[in-house]
């Protein structure tokens, strides 16, 4: 497993279900998304030579709920 992924991929889940944030502050909220995504792309850039190909498969195209059940993190 890789487990810093997997907290970057709940974290990024936990703000986008945060719809009560979204709402009272859509700019933050906006920002809080950008920076887990851009979070994940470096992790994956760094670590692409260590996944395995249906893991770099899904980060590829931000299937990203498919990559944290792949890792076994839901």
């Amino acid at each position: 497993m890789h487990p810093e992924l997997a907290d970057l991929l709940r974290r990024r889940l936990a703000v986008i279900s945060d719809h009560a944030w979204r709402d009272r502050d859509s700019e933050g909220h906006l920002e809080a998304l950008k920076e887990v995504s851009e979070g994940i792309s470096a992790w994956t850039l760094e670590n692409r030579s260590q996944l395995d190909p249906q893991l770099r498969h899904y980060l590829a195209n931000c299937s990203f709920d498919k990559a944290l059940a792949h890792i076994g993190g839901v």
